[in-house]
């Protein structure tokens, strides 16, 4: 299929998920429509529970809808079969998460290789690749250090090259700062701008921070299942 003309990368329309038994179900997201432009850093706001991750894990097919479509560049991915959706989340996502998921048996470089591994990259050109984005984020000193040797700041560098060494098409991020003191979260709001500029990449990034949606492109709240733009306009 096409892309879409309109110059959306993310296209979802009639979201729906619930979670629990028939007799007591939650409906989390309810007949939920967005629209993402390629290029756009989208921040999403909301409360605890309110459904931010639950729509992050659907438009990440780590999890499927009740109802409704999610299109990626054209590509109905909800209901995709599951090779189809591995081979999406390999080829077009990169996730970032609060807690880094670094396999601790690794090191820094071979945890930010591992997803052009996966794609089949030789070893010898997926380390280069690894090692160089690793060095621009300021990592050269640290590409042989177990994750366990690594600062918090550190480990989530390392995890952030992780996720856009394959220059995807789109960056998922939830809570990227929530584990990090004032000064590493800082840094890494920097960073994820930056790279999101460099490799041109349509961010849609959950937070609770202020300081963080303030460096996006559009602030979006969720709340009752549904996702609206800022009553500031943003």
């Amino acid at each position: 299929m096409s892309e879409p003309s309109s110059g959306a990368l993310l296209r979802c329309r009639g979201l729906t998920r619930s979670y629990g038994s028939a007799a007591a179900r939650v409906a989390v997201l309810n007949g939920l429509d967005v629209d993402v432009e390629r290029g756009d850093m989208v921040a999403i706001l909301g409360e605890s529970g309110a459904g931010k991750t639950t729509f992050l894990h659907l438009v990440g097919a780590l999890d499927r809808p009740d109802a409704g479509r999610i299109e990626v560049r054209g590509r109905e991915i909800g209901g995709a079969p599951a090779a189809a959706r591995a081979a999406y989340r390999n080829r077009d996502l990169g996730f970032v998460f609060q807690f880094h998921h670094l396999l601790p048996e690794f090191s820094a470089v071979e945890n930010a290789m591992m997803p052009l591994l996966i794609a089949g990259e030789p070893k010898a050109a997926a380390r280069r690749q690894a090692a160089d984005l690793l060095g621009e984020l300021g990592l050269s000193a640290a590409l042989d250090r177990r994750p366990a040797e690594l600062s918090g700041g550190e480990q989530q560098r390392v995890a952030i090259a992780r996720a856009v060494v394959r220059r995807p098409a789109l960056l998922l991020a939830d809570e990227p700062t929530g584990n990090l003191d004032e000064r590493n979260a800082a840094a890494a709001i920097a960073l994820l701008r930056d790279l999101h500029r460099s490799r041109g990449m349509t961010t849609l990034l959950v937070t609770h921070s202020e300081r963080l949606a303030a460096q996006c492109d559009r602030i979006l709240v969720m709340e009752h299942g549904s996702l609206t733009p800022r009553s500031d306009g943003r």
